[in-house]
């Protein structure tokens, strides 16, 4: 049913939607590539992730493991009874875009949400997305612990530096990279590939 679903809802891309993706720097080849719609006609289930935007999470054969919902709306999410981000009931924490893992060489990146792994991936680089700072599980470190180098892209704020705190004690080969400007997406906004290209080039030379 959800493959089902997220073929159903990649139909779907309101303006209002692909504004805001244009606004954090995910264009139509993008789009396309991680299947982002918009729940116009929910599924049984679904009802209260109407008109939020759909965000499959792919396995590595490109089939729909889960998908989490971002409401688009600025109000107080609580008070209308969801999240920012939401999560089917029952589903377990996942890493996004897992098929990295099978596609990656000998580095991968970790970033703090969805988003920012579409980034990466866009400037090319293989990337894994934990669905918040509290999702890190042992079950993820053992997924990447055969990479020579994980690059891990905390958020610049008190939750990304434990996040990124929290990985790099799990794993030996995990290495934070300091982010200034905001998270990977403002980065890249404010410079593009090249910004994030030389904070892996900085933190090379330490």
């Amino acid at each position: 049913m959800l493959e089902e679903a997220a073929s159903a809802y990649q139909a779907a891309l309101a303006e209002d939607a692909a504004r805001y993706l244009l606004g954090r720097g995910i264009g139509k080849a993008e789009v396309a590539t991680f299947r982002l719609r918009v729940v116009a006609d929910p599924f049984p289930g679904h009802e209260k992730y109407r008109g939020m935007l759909a965000i499959p999470y792919l396995g590595h054969d490109g089939q729909t493991l889960t998908i989490r919902f971002r409401c688009l709306q600025e109000h107080n999410h609580r008070e209308h009874g969801h999240g920012k981000y939401n999560t089917i009931a029952e589903d377990p924490p996942r890493l996004y875009g897992v098929d990295s893992i099978h596609t990656a060489g000998d580095e991968i990146h970790l970033t703090e949400g969805e988003f920012d792994r579409v980034i990466l991936r866009k400037i090319g680089w293989h990337a894994v997305g934990s669905p918040g700072a509290e999702m890190w599980f042992g079950r993820h470190r053992r997924m990447l612990a055969g990479f020579s180098k994980v690059w891990v892209w905390g958020d610049p704020d008190d939750a990304g530096a434990k996040f990124t705190a929290k990985v790099c004690r799990s794993l030996r080969n995990a290495k934070g990279v300091r982010l200034r400007d905001g998270d990977v997406t403002e980065t890249y906004l404010r410079g593009g590939a090249q910004a994030l290209h030389d904070l892996i080039n900085e933190e090379n030379t330490k």
